[in-house]
């Protein structure tokens, strides 16, 4: 993996719309200056919303390419954008849905990432989006790092690690270990079975009160 420079808040911004569309709507991918501003202000799956001008995103934009980080594409009619940074940093598909969450998102627990990634790839289990975590917070230039779980919550949340982002409450990558399932309890059968074994118990009970009771 190839070492990145620290990115701004703009830059993770621009970048993380443009993964964003590339996954999610790939028919309008590149993009255009004008389709990059909507993507990056728009209201919903954005945490800040953000207010970014145009000069501040083509600004963003022309940064990022001198570290080929984005690419314009030349001769076309209109300017278009792509990322490569997916590249630079080799992400395989669930790495780059989770990077893209975290980098529009902030910090979010497993459990929100997963519910989030739909349109950009489907988990098939929590510990599968937990598992691609943990690679990504591992090795010399870690993507992801876990957080120090709040009081009051179940789930520790998870943040990038490409700058513009507090990496404060931060809990050790040696020190993370699979959580451990609870025990599974009964299953639908057994309680039936724990029914039915009750009723009979009851019913001999009031057959010996009749007999008693002559």
């Amino acid at each position: 993996m190839r070492m990145i420079r620290e990115l701004d808040a703009t830059e993770v911004r621009v970048l993380g719309a443009l993964m964003e569309k590339e996954q999610a709507t790939p028919d309008y991918y590149p993009m255009t200056v004008n389709s990059l501003i909507a993507a990056c202000n728009q209201k919903s799956n954005r945490e800040p919303v953000s207010e970014l001008s145009e000069t501040e995103v083509v600004e963003a934009l022309e940064r990022l390419r001198k570290d080929v980080l984005a690419w314009r594409s030349d001769g076309a009619r209109v300017e278009r954008w792509s990322q490569s940074i997916s590249r630079r940093l080799e992400l395989d598909a669930p790495s780059k849905a989770l990077l893209t969450l975290l980098m529009l998102r902030g910090p979010q627990t497993p459990g929100q990432l997963r519910s989030r990634s739909g349109r950009l790839h489907g988990f098939s289990e929590l510990r599968e989006v937990e598992d691609t975590l943990r690679d990504m917070a591992s090795g010399e230039a870690p993507l992801a790092v876990e957080l120090e779980r709040r009081p009051g919550t179940k789930e520790s949340r998870w943040a990038h690690r490409l700058g513009a982002e507090p990496a404060r409450d931060v809990t050790s990558v040696a020190a993370m270990t699979p959580t451990p399932r609870p025990a599974p309890g009964p299953g639908l059968s057994e309680r039936l079975e724990a029914v039915e074994r009750r009723v009979e118990e009851l019913a001999r009970e009031l057959a010996r009160l009749r007999e008693d009771l002559g």
